[in-house]
């Protein structure tokens, strides 16, 4: 009848445009009406046929226990695992969804009075929504231009809540990958995925891989958790980490993206060359090996999904029977090549303790085989989980568990007797004994606990059973230790027959510390790998414009980085440049004035040195060039004259003195050693012109004893001034006059006084060092500098007489220019 009245208003379309008459205005909206009435009517009957009531067989009055009744007898006949019915899978939905209606008293309230089984719609609103009322525009249902409906009974098991997401979804997406789909309403985009998601559903469902869907519209709050603003998205959820689907949506994009979100070291690629070492590994990792042989050269993705589940109790490998250099291992374990087959190794590597061959195997197959045998046959208690679920707590009298554990070294002296508790924990295997050893090094505080102060040379074993996750133990130790003889071994026996007998045989009474995780990784490791997860996110939402959820970081970054470079621009630019040389004023400055001169000045401030040291280098044949020749101009090379023997007195002393003024930039201190040098200070006195005549008879002057000196050098002007050592404390062995002293004063003075003195002066500082020279030889070292301060500030102010240079002489040639003067 649709297609009828279709073709009836199609016709009078073309009709009208042969004809070009009035009759579509009268007699098309008539056909349209009559369409859309019988489009009304089918979905308002579709509607009406779901019932819940008639679904579940309950009447309307129903209480909740009847209700929870009904559901689980027609769950347990309509599962599709079950019931090989074709109409099985939609059966089974419809109940599943007449229950979410039932169980929920609102929900239930709602479809009684109005028929309503959507939650997120409004109160009073119908489910027919074939037509509304004309006042609120007229109304064509979805279902007529194919939009997508608000949910599906086959998309209502996969949907998503928040609360559920966090405490279902999020934790077990460590045991198995996720693939979420977040959807809306009116999402036309959602439409073409919506087939491709369904055949990518149903094949890697039973695999083990879990599916879920966010209404994007009702579930806000979870959709800003997982990062989706938009729809349709695609998420894969692996280890609590989110990663977006970027790629066209077809069924092998899908199936890889699924395989990426694993680990890459879940399957370890096993052949002759390397099996061997790959079984051996029990021993570090505490897990058992299972190797899988098959002819697929790729590793089967059911395999990885097991790996994957099960990775913290089991090591996987797999064998590509089709390779050339598997040969030997084939032979070796006699492999059928024409089925898969699954071998799994403990202690004993020669031979496997469980075999498992199918053609088509199946998850739940390979998960029944793989957590059988989840425990080697003695593992090694390495952490606290391990300990729980080997020894679990006592709860009912009927299941108890008791712990044999074997308290042992590392060293290879304790193998014999752990291979003999192997042995015989194998041979009396039960459900009721749990066989375990631990290393006492690794766990001191558990053995401490158990042993007390028993200072044992051998190995221990103790028998016990837990009471309380608290940590409190029954045990007994097993007397006489253990070394692994048959004595030992019949007396362990005889012990555990005597346990079952009497509960009671377990006397002591201790609490337990948790143990230490040896497995647990370094904090650095830890620290990378977060970081590398980080790295991958900033990238990850870089490379896909992800903004909404980047802006936060993006704004860390460059707040950190204005902070960072704000700073130091504030730091360059808030002390003006101390190199930088004055201009002097017209007709106001001397002309025998130089730039370094009025630098020195502007330097005079007493500002702070900028460090906490002072930066003293040594004059070398590789420093002199740069640290005096080629000096740049106005600055200043402070030089201390010293020998080995007072070289760590001097040099503190000298710091002490000139620490106030190493916040000058223009002023740089050096060290010249005069054992290394001891004819460069004779040299450069000897060709030093004075700037006037109070400084002559240089030679006259000549000392053999040039320690505690200091230099200021100007490299670019070629001059220098000199302090001589001075002393001014009292000498206990000095008897002279007072007159002795204050002519030993003036002569300190006047050999750091400036040009300005008078000539008197000047004749009698001539003559006083020649009369004094014997006296300046015994100042005690640590007294040499004591006025070095003074001469400083002279310096500063550039009140001091400055010799010239002709050129420097250098360090190398120092010794042959000297002798070739003399």
């Amino acid at each position: 009848m649709i297609a009828a009245v279709t073709s009836d208003c199609n016709s009078s379309i073309k009709m009208m445009t042969a004809r070009s008459t009035g009759w579509t205005a009268r007699t098309c909206p008539v056909s349209l009406a009559i369409f859309l009435l019988i489009i009304t009517l089918h979905v308002v009957q579709s509607t009406y046929d779901f019932d819940p009531y008639k679904v579940l067989s309950v009447s309307r009055s129903a209480s909740q226990a009847e209700i929870k009744r009904a559901y689980k007898n027609l769950v347990r006949e309509w599962h599709p695992d079950k019931n090989k019915d074709p109409g099985a899978e939609d059966m089974f939905i419809k109940i599943s969804k007449s229950y979410e209606i039932l169980s929920n008293e609102e929900r239930r309230s709602n479809f009684d009075r109005y028929g309503q089984m959507d939650e997120n719609q409004p109160f009073g609103q119908s489910q027919h929504r074939g037509f509304r009322h004309f006042d609120h525009s007229f109304y064509f249902d979805e279902s007529f231009f194919h939009f997508p409906r608000s949910r599906d009974f086959a998309d209502s098991k996969y949907m998503l809540h928040h609360a559920h997401f966090n405490s279902d979804v999020l934790p077990d997406s460590y045991k198995r990958p996720y693939l979420i789909k977040v959807t809306s309403e009116w999402c036309f985009a959602c439409i073409h995925i919506e087939p491709v998601w369904k055949e990518v559903a149903m094949e890697l469902e039973p695999l083990g891989v879990g599916f879920g869907i966010v209404d994007l519209g009702s579930e806000r709050r979870l959709a800003n958790q997982l990062g989706a603003y938009q729809a349709p998205s695609i998420i894969g959820l692996v280890n609590g980490r989110m990663t977006f689907f970027h790629q066209a949506v077809v069924r092998e994009h899908l199936r890889q993206f699924v395989e990426d979100l694993l680990p890459h070291n879940l399957v370890e690629r096993i052949n002759d060359n390397n099996y061997q070492a790959f079984l051996d590994s029990w021993r570090v990792e505490n897990k058992p090996s299972l190797l899988l042989f098959d002819v697929v050269p790729v590793v089967p993705l059911l395999y990885k999904l097991t790996a994957f589940a099960f990775r913290d109790y089991v090591r996987f490998g797999y064998v590509d029977q089709g390779a050339t250099h598997n040969t030997k291992l084939l032979q070796q374990f006699n492999i059928n090549t024409y089925a898969p087959t699954m071998l799994l190794f403990k202690e004993d590597t020669e031979k496997p303790v469980d075999v498992i061959q199918a053609r088509g195997m199946k998850k739940q197959l390979m998960d029944e085989f793989v957590s059988n045998n989840k425990f080697l046959q003695v593992p090694r208690l390495i952490n606290q989980q391990l300990f729980d679920e080997l020894c679990p707590v006592k709860q009912f009298h009927r299941r108890r568990k008791y712990c044999v554990l074997l308290i042992t070294g590392e060293d290879e002296a304790f193998h014999p007797g752990n291979k003999a508790f192997v042995d015989f924990a194998t041979v009396n295997k039960k459900d009721v004994l749990r066989f375990a050893y631990v290393y006492q090094r690794q766990q001191q505080p558990l053995c401490q606990a158990l042993l007390h102060t028993q200072a044992a040379t051998f190995p221990q074993v103790v028998i016990l059973e837990r009471r309380s996750q608290a940590g409190r133990v029954l045990y007994r130790s097993v007397s006489s230790g253990w070394n692994g003889s048959e004595e030992d071994k019949y007396r362990l026996h005889e012990q555990l027959e005597l346990l079952q007998k009497d509960p009671t045989y377990l006397s002591s009474d201790t609490t337990l510390p948790e143990l230490n995780n040896e497995m647990a990784p370094i904090f650095i490791i830890q620290w990378m790998h977060a970081a590398y997860d980080y790295i991958l996110q900033i990238y990850d939402g870089l490379l896909y414009s992800n903004w909404r959820e980047m802006m936060p970081i993006l704004s860390l970054i460059f707040s950190a980085l204005f902070i960072l470079f704000g700073t130091v621009i504030i730091q360059a630019f808030s002390e003006p440049s101390e190199s930088k040389p004055h201009k002097p004023k017209p007709k106001e400055q001397n002309t025998t004035q130089t730039e370094d001169d009025a630098s020195s000045r502007a330097s005079t401030s007493s500002r702070p040195p900028r460090k906490d040291f002072v930066e003293v280098t040594e004059l070398t044949d590789i420093t002199y060039t740069s640290n005096l020749v080629k000096l740049r101009p106005g600055h200043i090379n402070v030089v201390l004259v010293l020998t080995n023997a007072s070289k760590n007195a001097l040099l503190r002393k000298f710091a002490k003195e000139v620490f106030s003024f190493s916040g000058t930039q223009t002023l740089h201190f050096s060290f010249l050693n005069a054992d290394k040098h001891r004819h460069w200070m004779p040299l450069l006195l000897h060709s030093a012109c004075p700037a006037g005549p109070s400084e002559s008879h240089f030679d006259d002057e000549e000392s053999s004893d040039y320690t505690g000196h200091v230099l200021a050098l100007n490299g670019y002007k070629k001059y220098f001034c000199l302090f001589r050592p001075v002393f001014t404390g009292d000498d206990p062995n000095d008897s002279s006059s007072d007159t002795s002293d204050s002519r030993r004063t003036s002569r300190s003075r006047s050999r750091s006084s400036s040009h300005s003195r008078s000539r008197s002066h000047s004749r009698e500082d001539g003559a006083m060092p020649k009369r004094g020279s014997t006296r300046a030889t015994s100042i005690e070292v640590h007294h040499k500098l004591d006025r070095l301060g003074l001469w400083m500030e002279r310096l500063m102010e550039g009140t001091l007489p400055r010799l010239y240079v002709s050129s420097w002489p250098t360090l190398g040639e120092a010794s042959t220019s000297f002798a070739t003067e003399s």
